[in-house]
């Protein structure tokens, strides 16, 4: 694996009730060793467009020839405006991968998806999200769901952007930014 290959790590911005919108925040980085881009759009908070927003950020962005992976926190924005990690995958060319620092209690994420009107809708882009991968990083585990790549070329993709911690460099920095833009300070 290149330690050098072109990740876009994706994270929200922090919001409050009764916020319509949030920032969403690509991180275009080397490996997990230098920021290269910034990109970014307004989601709906609770909505149903952050897909077509990542495809639009990527597809739209004079870093697109240059990636190779997107890597995402978790396939959930703006409260449940989910990802669909197979579409993303299918409209970019490029391979996903939503990573948690916890197994997904999927459970409680149907619970809290049955107050939306379109609960079935959105329970199956869950369900395509397909199964949860633990992986294993020595100094603690992370969680993967894929979507173009198997497991073994994911956690060697993770692995080279881990650098300070356990997140991935792109995850940790878009997040960074997407909390400093929001409250003008960020948090790790």
């Amino acid at each position: 694996m290149k330690p050098e290959l072109r990740v876009l790590g994706l994270d929200d911005g922090p919001f409050r009730r009764g916020d319509r919108k949030t920032i969403l925040v690509g991180a275009v980085f080397r490996g997990g060793i230098q920021l290269d881009g910034v990109l970014s759009r307004w989601i709906e908070v609770d909505g149903r467009d952050s897909t077509e927003k990542i495809v639009e950020m990527v597809t739209s962005s004079r870093h697109a020839g240059q990636l190779r992976v997107i890597m995402s926190e978790s396939v959930t924005f703006g409260g449940f405006n989910l990802m669909d990690i197979q579409e993303v995958r299918r409209k970019t060319g490029l391979p996903v991968i939503a990573v948690t620092r916890e197994r997904p209690n999927m459970r409680k994420v149907r619970t809290a998806l049955q107050k939306f009107p379109d609960f079935r809708e959105r329970w199956r882009l869950i369900e395509k999200a397909g199964r949860v991968y633990p992986l294993d990083l020595g100094t603690g585990k992370l969680y993967l769901q894929l979507a173009g790549l198997g497991v073994k070329e994911a956690g060697e993709i993770v692995r080279v952007t881990v650098t300070h911690g356990l997140l991935p460099e792109p995850l940790r920095v878009a997040h960074l930014i997407a909390t400093g833009i929001v409250r003008g300070d960020s948090a790790a």
